[in-house]
């Protein structure tokens, strides 16, 4: 190759380097993206799909600014320039208006549903009004009376709109700079000036959010196992249950334990809203688990001084929002003998549901009445409730008991009485109907839960601010663990000394709602996990990942430290512990913790925590059995998607684009037609007219 060609070669590559650099100038200059937008993604169970989302490439159109419903006509009809994108504040939120843009989804191309910065006074609930109304206990062959909310619709402020399909991307964003720049270019270039029609250019708006998965989990899962298909198109949800007896079991041994009496103490680990990464569940979720980790936490002591009767196993399950996935998880482990215990080892079932907003100081203790019909189960259930009722005496808390023809709540619980009836009774902060307005929304948060601060409070000054709400919480989970070690076979002149821990509650209420990332969770877990704490409210969604969660991180080394016992050894005696004591190994967890920093030093003073804390997964049955379409497990889905983006730009006119493409190709054509000239006339235009070197004179 001569000197010529590597010189056209590099310049070549110059003249690319360089293209490439100005189409990244160019994009930038055109599209403005946006910082924070969090999608509605698209799930599947057994027989449908829910959710959201966009074409393969995006969907485009032009915003508008829907201030009133009322508004809707001009994105439904009278407008000239669809399809649009419409950006509403939250209060617009609702079904009836999400239900008009679906039906018209041809002139629109998407929606952005601004976060407020205060709740709706009036609730909202995008869940159903009668969650798990398929997967619970009550059906045609029990109590058929009693299903399907037949008596009571315990999410009156339920929409449905998590349950519904649409065509279109839906996202939320934050109000912040990214939102007044969307207002300030729809105020700009968009917004109608005395009836008459904007003029181009025109802001317009691209959402993203292509979902691979289509029709139903069975279609889903089928292409996941077709074996020439390179991607999957769907997982199942799950996650982890987080579990641990008051004292050690054998988890190297399943099955049936002799002379083993447990009673399980539950709450649930997850929630959900309409977006999937915005799930708050300050009422749903967080006030059960932090009740019954104060709970375990009051009894460490009483547990491990008295010899007790029975053990009491701390259980929080995760994916229950979705047709009890956890609970129906660990039901089918006990009966296949693939847990530590099995169901003859249960004696009786106590559940912590939503025990944050109980007014007036009451609690409601729900109980089963199909299987009160069953003697035993009744003498238990009313031992169970006198118990409760002596725990409450000198608290600030008020037991009730609701009509005795009422079913139970929507609770783990249920998924125990599909296998065989137990004792059992769920604590709520409700009779016949949800207390939580904003039940499984993103509203269901710090400000729902009343959990409040004085104003210029440092972040750490707010960490050890005791609420009124923790001051409340407090109070139910001192109830719970005196009830638990009556239960159990402790003594009733005990109990007073038993008492959870205000500041403890305070903590654990600020590091799920407000900030993960603080100097207490610091100081309480590894190394290795502490990558996952932020600066946001914990998002208590399932998800589908491989890994555990936040909230299952958290309440992982939570139960450990508030239940274990800090032991005296060093980093690398503490992993041998774990991997090579044959005596303790399937009896314990142990955990290298950070500690705390002291006061003028970098360097933490890490422990070893030894705990009887276990997990396991929380998967539905249904993918165990590859039974996809069956009724008697959760079947849910969700799909996978490449890219979730948002971005404005402005749009010029139809007759605008015609025009420039039409120039675009009259230039194309003209430069062929005259590279063709040239090419061809090439010996002429390009002859050096030099005399040949052999010419002789």
């Amino acid at each position: 190759m001569d000197l010529l060609s590597n010189k056209w070669i590099v310049y070549l590559a110059l003249c690319l380097f360089i293209a490439g650099i100005s189409c990244n100038s160019v994009e930038n200059k055109i599209y403005v993206k946006l910082n924070y937008t969090v999608p509605c993604v698209r799930l599947l169970n057994s027989t449908h799909q829910i959710g959201c989302q966009s074409s393969l490439s995006g969907d485009v159109g032009v915003l508008h600014v829907l201030e009133s419903e009322e508004n809707l006509d001009f994105v439904l009809r009278s407008g000239h320039n669809p399809p649009y994108m419409v950006i509403m504040e939250s209060s617009l939120f609702t079904r009836p208006v999400m239900m008009k843009l679906k039906n018209g989804s041809s002139r629109v191309a998407g929606v952005a549903v601004v976060e407020p910065s205060a709740n709706p006074p009036g609730g909202f609930s995008p869940h159903t009004r009668c969650p798990n109304e398929n997967t619970g206990v009550y059906s045609e062959n029990y109590g058929p009376g009693l299903a399907h909310c037949n008596t009571t619709k315990w999410n009156p402020f339920g929409n449905g709109l998590s349950y519904e399909e649409f065509d279109f991307p839906i996202f939320s964003m934050k109000d912040d700079n990214d939102t007044q720049l969307i207002r300030q270019c729809y105020m700009d270039h968009n917004r109608p000036v005395n009836g008459s029609d904007p003029q181009y250019p025109l802001c317009a708006m691209q959402l993203s959010s292509h979902m691979s998965a289509v029709t139903n989990t069975p279609t889903c899962m089928r292409r996941n196992s077709i074996s020439f298909s390179m991607n999957m198109v769907c997982d199942p949800l799950s996650d982890y249950n987080i579990w641990a007896p008051s004292k050690p079991l054998n988890v190297s041994q399943n099955g049936h334990k002799a002379n083993e009496s447990v009673i399980i103490v539950s709450a649930r680990l997850d929630s959900r809203s309409f977006f999937s990464e915005i799930g708050p569940g300050a009422e749903s979720a967080a006030s059960g688990l932090v009740t019954l980790l104060a709970a375990a936490h009051a009894l460490r002591n009483a547990t491990q001084d008295a010899q007790l009767d029975r053990t009491i196993l701390y259980t929080f399950f995760h994916g229950e929002t979705f047709d009890y996935i956890g609970s129906s998880k660990m039901v089918y482990d006990m009966e296949k003998n693939q847990f530590p215990i099995d169901l003859d080892n249960v004696h009786s079932v106590l559940e912590i549901g939503q025990v944050g907003l109980h007014s007036s100081s009451n609690l409601w203790l729900h109980t089963d009445p199909v299987s009160m019909r069953n003697s035993s189960v009744q003498e238990e259930v009313k031992n169970l409730i006198t118990n409760l009722k002596s725990a409450a005496a000198g608290l600030n808390v008020s037991v009730k008991e609701p009509g005795v023809t009422q079913p139970l709540p929507p609770s783990s619980f249920q998924r125990f009485l599909r296998a065989r009836p137990f004792p059992g009774v769920v604590i709520e902060d409700y009779n016949s109907s949800f207390s939580n307005k904003y039940f499984q929304s993103m509203f269901d948060n710090a400000d729902s839960l009343n959990v409040l601060y004085p104003p210029n409070l440092t972040p750490e000054e707010q960490l050890n601010h005791v609420t009124d709400t923790a001051k409340s919480l407090a109070e139910v989970a001192t109830m719970v663990a005196r009830v638990l070690f009556l239960q159990a076979g402790g003594e009733k002149t005990q109990i007073n000394s038993i008492n959870a821990d205000e500041l403890m509650v305070s903590r654990m209420l600020y590091s799920f709602l407000i900030s993960s990332n603080n100097s207490w969770t610091q100081e309480i877990i590894s190394l290795k996990d502490i990558v996952h704490l932020n600066n946001n409210t914990v998002n208590f969604y399932i998800s589908v990942e491989q890994q555990a969660s936040l909230p299952t991180i958290l309440v992982k080394y939570l139960l450990a430290n508030l239940t274990g016992t800090a032991i005296n050894v060093t980093q690398e005696n503490c992993k041998k512990e774990s991997e090579d004591n044959k005596e303790t190994k399937h009896l314990y967890t142990y955990f290298w913790v950070q500690g705390a920093a002291p006061p003028n030093s970098t360097e933490r003073d890490g422990f070893c925590v030894r705990s009887t804390v276990q997990w396991s997964r929380a998967i539905s049955p249904a993918f165990a059995l590859e039974n996809y379409t069956t009724s008697e497990y959760s079947t849910w889905t969700e799909s996978r998607w490449k890219e979730i983006k948002g971005r404005i730009f402005l749009v010029a006119s139809h007759d605008l684009e015609m025009l420039t493409l039409g120039v675009g190709i009259g230039v194309l054509l003209s430069s062929l037609l005259l590279t063709y000239i040239m090419s061809s006339k090439a010996d002429i235009l390009f002859s050096s007219g030099r005399e040949p070197t052999s010419a002789t004179y």
